[in-house]
């Protein structure tokens, strides 16, 4: 029988349940006060991974309850766990799992902390698609305007200074990586850190200067290319004050996230498409959010309609590094998953080194994973075939 730690399995099924069972909230791990201090590389990592079946109320706004599946799906859960800090899949910090909006499955891992906030990566860009869905079902936009030339909220840019073709840049377009910049990278390396020139919409004047001609030919997918960053530049046009205070007291706040870190682009503006950070436990309030159809506290949160397009499969872009069966919404990713005869669809935010929100709406489903891993693919692996098919037997 295959071994684990140098124990049999099923020995090790037994010792890990029981010491699973046995875990306090004393035990979680925290980051200690030179550790908060530390740059996110330097952290220590933990000596043996934390996991909970029965996650510890911490009076974060996120209601808890218990891991309620077989002694079969449990034991396999503990037993991914367990690989994860051994590293089988990579450098993986956090995994999270929600059912039917209370969190049942708390584990961290090597420079995981339950009270850190944790790098986001890329998957900010899903957090600013809320956030533009936020700003609809307030209605300083709405899903018309999608479709319209992004420079027609922008009135502090001068049209006559613009490359050809502008009027082709939609909100549609930016959201779904098609904006079309063609810009030389060397002259932009001049200028991209010049905080003046670059001020609030000097950003997307700046680009529509600099760009070549946006062409039919040239809105193609191209992931980035500032795309985010005109997407923000547009939030902080409609909404009253600036889009930092929007983000704040419109998204965040109302969600009980109070302990992140937001860095600034040269522009003066949030960042659109990384250098996040925020807890984990926080990842899974954006989780339901999303699972709940835009819902908070069963009112309408996030507008529905725009919701729906956002993580719908709108794209399927011919690019290496993207999964064959993924396709691209507003940011966010969708995939089908596969349990034996059924498909259910998943959605998901997703950034470098193994940073996801992923959701399955049919089954109640938003799972969390943190990482610093330079190949993050394989933890879908267990995900996909352990986990999400754990949930599908309920």
């Amino acid at each position: 029988m295959k071994n684990i730690a140098g124990l049999p399995l099923f020995l090790f099924l037994i010792v890990a349940t029981h010491s699973f069972a046995q875990h306090t909230d004393s035990e979680a791990p925290k980051a200690t006060a030179d550790e908060a201090a530390l740059p996110f590389r330097d952290i220590p990592n933990l000596e043996e991974p934390y996991t909970n079946a029965a996650p510890i109320e911490r009076n974060d706004g996120i209601r808890v309850g218990k891991l309620k599946l077989s002694d079969h799906d449990k034991n396999s859960i503990l037993k991914v766990s367990q690989e994860i800090f051994d590293g089988k899949y990579g450098n993986y910090d956090a995994l999270l799992i929600s059912h039917k909006n209370k969190l049942v499955y708390e584990s961290y891992y090597k420079k995981g902390r339950i009270d850190l906030p944790h790098g986001q990566a890329s998957a900010v860009k899903g957090y600013t698609s809320l956030i533009l869905g936020r700003a609809i079902q307030l209605g300083y936009l709405t899903m018309e305007d999608l479709n319209k030339p992004l420079i027609s909220f922008l009135k502090d840019t001068n049209p006559k200074k613009f490359t050809k073709g502008v009027e082709k840049i939609t909100l549609h377009k930016a959201l779904t990586m098609h904006g079309g910049l063609t810009i030389d990278r060397e002259k932009w390396k001049e200028i991209e850190n010049d905080s003046v020139k670059l001020k609030g919409q000097g950003l997307v004047q700046t680009l529509l200067e600099y760009s070549k001609p946006i062409t039919d030919e040239s809105q193609v997918f191209l992931y980035g290319n500032f795309n985010p960053m005109m997407v923000m530049t547009v939030i902080d046009a409609v909404v009253p004050g600036t889009v930092e205070d929007f983000i704040k007291n419109e998204l965040l706040d109302k969600l009980g996230i109070t302990d992140y870190k937001w860095s600034k682009h040269a522009s003066g503006l949030p960042q659109a498409g990384w250098r996040a950070s925020i807890m984990s436990r926080d990842m899974i309030k954006l989780g339901h959010l999303v699972q709940n159809k835009g819902k908070l506290n069963g009112k309408q949160f996030i507008s529905v309609a725009y919701l729906e397009k956002a993580t719908s499969g709108l794209e399927r872009p011919a690019i290496d590094w993207m999964p064959k069966n993924y396709l691209y919404g507003y940011f966010w990713y969708y995939t089908p998953v596969k349990v034996g005869n059924r498909s259910y669809d998943a959605t998901l935010a997703w950034g470098g080194g193994g940073q996801r929100v992923l959701v399955v709406e049919e089954l109640g489903l938003t799972i969390v994973i943190n990482g610093h891993d330079r190949d993050d693919d394989k933890i879908m692996t267990p995900i996909f075939e352990t986990i999400i098919p754990a949930f599908a037997k309920k």
